[in-house]
């Protein structure tokens, strides 16, 4: 589930924060909202921001299955 959770401090700073999302995309959907808000004075990526999207090709499991020995 992707989650954007936003604090909102007295001294009208905001913290906000994205979970739920793999990538970079993160960055795609916060930009209008960041815009909006003002100067972003500190980014922080998280481990989500680095991580991989886990996709396998139908070829590549069909290779792993077919790869065996021949004598």
């Amino acid at each position: 589930m992707e989650t954007l959770e936003f604090i909102i401090y007295p001294d009208g700073r905001v913290k906000e924060t994205v979970t739920g999302i793999i990538g970079a995309s993160c960055a795609e959907v916060t930009a209008a909202i960041e815009a909006q808000l003002g100067v972003v004075v500190a980014q922080q990526n998280t481990s989500e921001y680095f991580a991989q999207p886990n996709e396998q090709s139908a070829t590549e499991t069909v290779a792993a299955k077919t790869a065996y020995s021949q004598w």
